[in-house]
């Protein structure tokens, strides 16, 4: 059984939350504020974090952040239309995803879904070899670790699985959108502009020079792909 944190100072929202949960066999640890999410991460075995981020004391950003510092455990924000700032600024310090409120409970599940299928390695790409070595860049499925030049990259799930998709297919292009889909296993439900900040902080990883990468380009109106010679 898969234990979710919900991490919400709205009553009514963390009850709700707590039903759509209970009703698909997942146990619920509830916060209140992001001291008592990172309490409880320590305390229990955390596999998703549903995280609000207008909380007072410690909001869900700083939480998030300082959870990001110890823990890859998949973190979906729960944010409100009028702020899109936070959402960019979460996904930058280490936040999977994020559900806008009021949100719809399919399109939260799928989420929660698709985060745990990546955490836990159960789903996947088909037809991946577990070994992926292009340029500079060594990709091991089995350990999930990634080395740059020989030196060890340190990237969140949501980062290694899009890392892994581009460089199994080297030279396709990916739309963010298709990216989202094939990655999350879910519909973007508008959340594929948040690929682009991925992409970034893969490529502050594994490129000498960001702005210039070596590795992951991108097709102006057309998406992303990989580019180098296969080893």
């Amino acid at each position: 059984m898969y234990n979710i944190l919900i991490c919400d100072d709205d009553k009514d929202i963390a009850a709700a939350l707590n039903i759509y949960l209970s009703s698909e066999g997942y146990n619920v640890i509830e916060a209140r504020n992001g001291q008592e999410a990172i309490d409880a991460v320590k305390n229990h075995q955390v596999h998703l974090i549903l995280m609000d981020i207008m909380m007072p004391g410690l909001d869900g950003i700083s939480a998030t952040s300082l959870l990001r510092r110890e823990y890859n455990i998949p973190i979906i924000l729960l944010t409100a239309k009028s702020e899109d700032t936070d959402k960019v600024l979460g996904l930058e310090i280490g936040a999977d995803d994020y559900v806008t409120k009021p949100f719809n409970p399919v399109e939260l599940m799928a989420r929660v879904k698709s985060q745990l299928r990546r955490y836990t390695m159960l789903g996947g790409m088909e037809n991946v070899p577990d070994h992926i070595v292009i340029g500079g860049v060594d990709l091991d499925d089995r350990s999930k670790a990634v080395l740059v030049d020989g030196e060890p990259a340190s990237l969140t799930p949501t980062e290694f699985a899009i890392l892994k998709l581009l460089m199994s297919n080297p030279g396709t292009v990916y739309s963010s959108g298709q990216i989202y889909e094939k990655v999350f296993g879910a519909a973007a439900f508008g959340s594929e502009g948040s690929i682009a900040v991925h992409i970034r902080h893969i490529r502050e990883k594994i490129e000498i020079n960001p702005s210039d990468p070596r590795y992951i380009k991108v097709v102006w109106g057309q998406g992303y792909k990989f580019e180098g010679n296969i080893k």
